[in-house]
């Protein structure tokens, strides 16, 4: 009881007193819900070879990449998200009432303001939680993965919508092969719960290294370079990427995070399950495998349907290996991303939810009745970008002699 007014205190989730207390108390970030989307429209290879000079062979061959997601002209990251975090919220059999915290993490927001997160939140009928984006690009959702543990972990909140959307179609150049064959759009989320039982999230792992901050790139539309005539002629609005050296630096400090999220949760990588990697390029993912010594059928791959779909990569791939029965309960998996900035994060995960719930809210939650509220009085022009509306209508493909942008296999990382 409160001894000034004798009414019992307000306690934290699993607070309790006695002997022992401090132990029984402790609060664990559990994984209870998570939810993907993707959009019908597909763009393949075939489709590229059509508007720029590349060929299936290539980018099979240098990507993994077969095809990949555009979103329609009604779609936004707002809607894709919402979509995702609703089928997340079902799965893990609760309201979107119950949300405390919603983080969306992006580099395609709909608008620099207000945060596409608040759009989310109105849009899944939340009235209480706190809602921000996460800007750390294709690291972004395992950012705030632990982000939302933290949160939990403290107390400060009992449920946590975690999302990753992205709309990449609408910023690049389809003129650079080098680019607009990589990205594809789509959402994932997860619900992060508190619990005292053990399990759930473990062991952490972020790094940035800015050196690599003009290494994957938008150069123009924030405060240094404000959009004006002049950066549109140039260009400067679309996806910018040193291929070679984003590859160099990402095979090395995937499997490196990885690794270090795995120590931490005081494991080794022959104690995980399941590797669920950022989906930029095959080489890469195999090149962690190397770098951990794990065979390929550790690391679950999804990047030949739906190419770099950038912070909603890691989720979306999650939630289609738990749906595709690829992870039980008890098994420990590990998700880890890699971005620009350069950054990269990891998260070691025991999972305890039972994954037949995923399967029933990817048939529970309709996109077609999710909506996001639109500005009054404001005409968009059509997003769209012109050489995808002109694809149907540009016959013949190319077969061209292309060269080899990935550098040579990495070297294994250390597990001492």
């Amino acid at each position: 009881m409160d001894a000034k007014n004798g009414t019992a205190a307000k306690q934290r989730p699993g607070a309790q007193h006695g002997p022992g207390a401090q132990q029984a108390r402790k609060i664990h970030a559990h994984v209870t819900g998570w939810g993907r989307y993707v959009p019908s429209q597909v763009l393949s290879n075939a489709d590229l070879e059509r508007m720029v000079d590349t060929n299936d062979e290539w980018i099979v061959t240098r990507t993994g990449i077969r095809e990949r997601r555009v979103a329609a002209a009604d779609e936004t990251t707002a809607s894709m998200g919402a979509v995702a975090a609703l089928r997340a919220i079902h799965a893990a059999g609760i309201s979107p009432k119950d949300i405390d915290l919603i983080l969306l993490a992006t580099l395609t927001p709909d608008y620099w303001m207000p945060s596409t997160a608040a759009l989310v939140k109105e849009a899944i009928g939340n009235d209480k939680a706190a809602a921000m984006d996460v800007a750390a690009a294709c690291s972004g959702f395992v950012y705030g993965f632990a982000t939302a543990q933290a949160w939990i972990e403290s107390g400060l909140a009992k449920h946590v919508l975690v999302i990753g959307a992205e709309l990449l179609t609408r910023f690049l150049d389809y003129t650079d092969r080098g680019t607009c064959i990589l990205f594809g759009d789509g959402a994932g989320a997860a619900v992060l719960s508190a619990s005292t039982e053990p399990g759930g999230a473990l062991g952490i792992e972020l790094t940035t290294e800015p050196q690599g901050a003009y290494m994957i790139w938008l150069p123009a539309g924030g405060a240094k370079s404000p959009p004006s005539a002049e950066t549109i002629a140039r260009g400067e609005h679309y996806i910018r990427m040193e291929g070679k050296e984003t590859y160099r630096f990402a095979t090395k400090t995937l499997a490196s995070t990885a690794l270090e999220s795995v120590r931490k949760s005081g494991l080794q990588p022959d104690d995980i399950r399941l590797f669920i990697p950022h989906q930029a390029n095959i080489r890469i993912i195999e090149a962690v495998a190397k770098g951990l010594d794990l065979p390929m059928d550790r690391m679950f791959t999804n990047v030949d349907k739906y190419g770099n779909t950038s912070a909603a990569s890691v989720p979306i791939a999650m939630a289609e290996a738990v749906n595709e029965g690829h992870v039980e309960v008890g098994d420990r998996i590990t998700i880890v991303a890699f971005g620009a900035g350069f950054t990269s994060g990891a998260v070691t995960i025991e999972w305890t939810a039972d994954p037949a719930r995923g399967q029933a809210a990817d048939a529970a939650i309709d996109p077609s009745d999710v909506h996001v509220r639109l500005p009054v009085d404001w005409d968009s022009v059509d997003p769209i970008p012109p050489a995808l509306a002109e694809l149907m209508n540009r016959p013949g493909s190319v077969d061209v002699p292309l060269d080899d942008v990935v550098p040579g296999e990495p070297q294994t990382v250390s597990r001492v």
